[in-house]
């Protein structure tokens, strides 16, 4: 099985989940990967530039019908959903899901209605039940479900929704899920 993306959702400790998992994929990793942080509607780029700073492959923000790149990591704009089409991204401002905008089950949801079983979604730390049901699609279209160990996790609620919700494929810890990437990713090419 060859996968077409990655998605992951994480909020409350997501900066410093996301560095811990993003700075273990070697230069290589070619499938796109594509984020929704939990933050302030009001917040900057700066996301965008904590994570480089530390990770090989290029990290973005995403701009509306952004094309999906092969070895690149797609971050959702604040106070934007991101969805994703055949071969590229969607920004929408419909109302919030989850009590966020962006939300991780919109997300989700539609990278599970695109690409089916070559869709692999990570549930990082967070503070409330976002990504729930998005990771709940993605295994009923065939997908793979990983999900931060919740106590490894800053915050353990949204981890331990997505479990509670969902016979996800792996409970691991920040460096195990990328490891875990490397394996799926580069089996698949083989």
């Amino acid at each position: 099985m060859s996968f077409q993306i990655v998605v992951i959702g994480t909020s409350l400790g997501g900066l410093s989940a996301l560095k811990i998992v993003l700075e273990r994929l070697p230069a290589d990793f070619s499938v796109p990967i594509a984020i929704v942080q939990h933050r302030h509607k009001e917040s900057n780029s700066g996301l965008q530039q904590l994570l480089q700073e530390s990770i090989s492959l290029p990290i973005r923000e995403v701009e509306d019908k952004d094309e999906i790149l092969p070895r690149h990591i797609y971050l959702a704009p604040a106070d934007y959903h991101l969805l994703v089409e055949p071969g590229h991204f969607a920004l929408s401002t419909d109302e919030p899901v989850s009590y966020a905008r962006p939300s991780i089950d919109v997300l989700f949801e539609s990278a599970a209605d695109i690409y089916g079983d070559e869709v692999i979604g990570i549930i990082l730390t967070g503070a409330n039940h976002d990504g729930m049901q998005g990771l709940k699609k993605i295994k009923a279209r065939g997908g793979i479900t990983i999900v931060q160990e919740p106590a490894t996790a800053e915050s353990c609620i949204m981890p331990e929704a997505a479990i509670s919700a969902v016979a996800v494929d792996w409970i691991l810890t920040l460096s195990d899920i990328a490891d875990q990437m490397v394996k799926l990713c580069y089996l698949s090419r083989k």
